[in-house]
């Protein structure tokens, strides 16, 4: 069964978004880490006495600000509550997933059967719902160029190796007056298996005609140099004149990066705002799964890199306690939490979906207490 995002309302006032808080760094983060003595890489945290609930979870890299974000202040509201979060991409968050090693995981990438069908049974059937809408931008160090356009040609260009310096005809005739040097392009991609990987080669699948890597999570790049985590990538444009990569916007943003506005599906060049990014979710058809995908949105003014990212919960889990505490949160997260979503500059859901997540959620076999 789907249902449409039709007459849905995504976009929201750009005065609304202001990335407050420095949350990126250049190796994966860690919050609201359990007491010494517990390892939330490789085991869940047990909940302790008095009603406390040390939550672990773990995956993509790209909504960690957010994450990060809502469960500081949750856990203010909640200091009963604690929640902590290892950002060490999609492909490792699904297999701390599947392996039992978390409490919840999450994925830019939507879960695929066969992972679905690792998942022993005694956890029953695994719970995916999405969290934000959240979307990709190519991020680039050129000094002396404050503003720039790249068409298909030239950003397939780019991904495939074929434009090597940055005064390339396929991308100056679209930048009249910048002063587009001689210097080498030096594209940076993700080197761990990322969902944020799986956005971006999805669209280059489709906006690329020469394109012959595919997409997912790992790919063989035909170019470039790899970086760990969204927060890798950034680290590595910031640092490397003639740099351009791909990362999640809100990284983008902290880091002051320049960012491209990119040629759409109809011809136009859109910058990569929340409000753009927004646009190319309407109208789209949401499967039970809530695995949304628009990897070349055809809305006019649509920013096109475009996707929802997903938290993994265990139907049967291990702890029904915590498992209860998680659902709270998220509760919290889809109404009060709305607030901090638009302010780091993803993209909330609409209500139509968060009524659709609620009734998936009750599915859990959660504490009664």
């Amino acid at each position: 069964m789907f249902w449409s995002f039709k007459a849905i309302r995504w976009a929201f006032p750009a005065s609304a978004i202001a990335l407050a808080l420095g949350l990126v760094s250049c190796a994966p983060q860690t919050t609201n880490a359990p007491p010494a003595g517990g390892d939330s890489a490789t085991s869940p945290a047990a909940t302790s006495g008095g009603g406390t609930a040390s939550i672990s979870g773990a995956g993509a890299s790209a909504p960690r600000p957010l994450y990060e974000r809502w469960f500081q202040e949750y856990n203010r509201q909640n200091p009963n509550v604690q929640i902590s979060y290892d950002s060490v991409g999609s492909g490792a968050g699904v297999k701390r997933f599947l392996d039992q090693t978390v409490d919840f995981a999450a994925s830019d990438d939507p879960l695929k059967e066969d992972d679905r069908q690792k998942l022993p049974a005694d956890r029953g059937k695994a719970v995916q719902v999405p969290s934000t809408g959240l979307f990709v931008v190519f991020a680039y160090n050129l000094e002396g160029v404050n503003e720039m356009k790249l068409s298909r040609e030239a950003f397939c260009g780019i991904v495939d190796g074929s434009i090597k310096t940055w005064n390339d005809p396929k991308i100056a005739k679209d930048n009249a007056g910048a002063k587009l040097p001689s210097q080498p392009v030096t594209f940076v991609h993700r080197s761990d298996g990322s969902g944020t990987t799986a956005i971006f080669t999805r669209h280059v699948a489709k906006a690329c005609p020469n394109w012959k890597v595919g997409s997912g999570k790992t790919v063989e790049w035909p170019v470039g140099t790899g970086a760990k985590g969204n927060e890798g990538v950034t680290a590595q444009v910031q640092q490397t004149p003639g740099a351009i990569g791909y990362t999640e916007y809100s990284f983008a943003k902290e880091n002051n990066l320049q960012m491209a506005s990119l040629q759409n599906k109809s011809g136009g060049f859109i910058p990569p705002t929340p409000e753009a990014a927004a646009k190319a979710l309407e109208g789209a058809q949401v499967p039970a799964d809530f695995a949304v995908s628009v990897p070349d949105p055809e809305q006019k003014d649509a920013y096109p890199i475009v996707s929802l990212t997903y938290l993994l919960l265990y139907e049967n889990p291990k702890d029904p306690a915590k498992a209860k505490a998680f659902n709270d949160f998220l509760k919290w997260a889809y109404g009060n939490g709305k607030q901090f979503t638009t302010e780091l500059g993803y993209i909330p859901l609409p209500e139509e979906i968060i009524t659709k997540v609620s009734s998936t959620l009750d599915t859990i076999k959660v504490a009664t207490k």
